[in-house]
């Protein structure tokens, strides 16, 4: 009988990698779900079990047909054609399809057209699921959210309060933390807090920069010499300028949109993170405000509670109340001992979101999910 070294049986029984294509927003889109994309492709380069490929829900168009990409409407219509055209060709080279997923009309213009060709080619296909505006999504798209949504082999999000939501709609889902990489940021000791601030969220209604705009405005009132440090942009832009005017506060930068990389820097500038949404889910900026060893002031949004413990990891207020906004950061300022304990815990907080944490749970999702051979 003819027997086998060691290693050759290793090599006649061990599975071939994983084929994984990741669909998401490339960096041309600045946001958490395009930062979450590149964030996880960089770890699964590493990984011997899975091979990893991106493609962009925004591709860009080649030479002067980029021009059109600059027409509205126009912009809409070229990139969508490009797009299917793109997942026509590469889906039937992998094995997995994770499609990060945004809600409402993103959701038909982006993991949809990657599911219903994923399912053409008889493709495993993730969902990966960032939004938090899913319960409005459902409730008010069902016709075209759900079935798409259960045509997915797999539902991940990544918090327990996405969990719960697709609860509500027989969805059954997976949490899976975001991954920050806390070594790309400065953990710095903050002996006298001073009332420097940050906002770092993108310009939209749901995101209630106008909240931390009006709490700055009364804690300005308090600490004259506070400063507000602006980091984004959108279709608020405007108004939230003029409401700045409006409300004569001093001291106030806007930045416009921030790179990724410049992000530890401003951290490092500022004491304090103040954050006014509506509507969130896992914003990344609090995990990274967390992890630089600056406090967290923000409302109780969404799934915001399930990563800011009240009197713990941060101070929560109710959404839309920009005075308790103020009142809570005042009393930071006043109280250092408090800041500097809630700072403690905060980077605690962080082990939850390591990669080395989530690695295990991304590969048993891609391996269980894999075509059968």
């Amino acid at each position: 009988m003819e027997r086998f070294a060691p290693d050759d049986a290793i090599m006649k029984t061990s599975k071939p990698p994983v084929r994984v294509l990741i669909v998401a927003a490339s960096m041309d889109i600045l946001g958490g779900q395009a930062v979450q994309a590149v964030r996880l492709m960089d770890h699964l380069k590493q990984e011997p079990s899975v091979e990893v490929d991106f493609l962009p829900v925004n591709p860009r168009l080649p030479g002067v047909l980029r021009k059109l990409q600059s027409i509205k409407y126009v912009r809409t219509v070229t990139t969508s054609i490009l797009y299917w055209l793109l997942l026509l060709r590469r889906i039937p080279a992998f094995d997995v399809i994770h499609t990060f997923s945004a809600s409402n009309f993103s959701f038909l213009l982006a993991p949809s057209p990657a599911i219903l060709v994923a399912k053409l080619f008889n493709k495993k296909v993730i969902l990966n699921y960032h939004s938090g505006k899913a319960e409005d999504h459902l409730r008010n798209w069902p016709k075209t959210s759900i079935p798409m949504l259960r045509m997915s082999d797999v539902i991940i999000v990544p918090s327990p309060f996405l969990v719960r939501v697709f609860a509500k709609f027989d969805l059954p889902s997976t949490a899976i933390f975001n991954v920050v990489d806390f070594d790309q940021f400065t953990y710095r000791e903050r002996p006298n807090l001073r009332p420097v601030f940050l906002s770092n969220r993108n310009f939209e209604h749901h995101y209630g920069v106008d909240v931390v705009l009006r709490a700055f405005k009364i804690i300005q009132e308090r600490f004259p010499d506070a400063a507000l440090k602006v980091a984004g942009d959108g279709p608020c832009r405007d108004e939230l300028h003029a409401l700045a005017a409006e409300l004569n506060v001093r001291n106030v930068k806007f930045l416009g949109a921030v790179e990724q990389e410049q992000m530890p820097s401003l951290y490092n500038e500022t004491d304090f993170f103040l954050n006014g949404s509506r509507v969130d889910n896992q914003p990344l900026s609090i995990l990274e405000a967390y992890s630089c060893g600056v406090p967290v002031i923000t409302t109780d949004a969404g799934g915001i509670p399930d990563m800011v413990t009240d009197g713990v990891t941060g101070l929560l207020v109710p959404m839309d109340d920009h005075e308790a906004l103020a009142k809570a950061a005042i009393h930071l300022l006043e109280h250092p001992e408090v800041a500097k304990r809630i700072i403690s815990e905060a980077r605690k907080e962080c082990e939850r979101y390591r990669w080395d944490v989530v690695r295990t749970q991304w590969l048993d999702a891609y391996a269980n999910h894999r075509p059968h051979q």
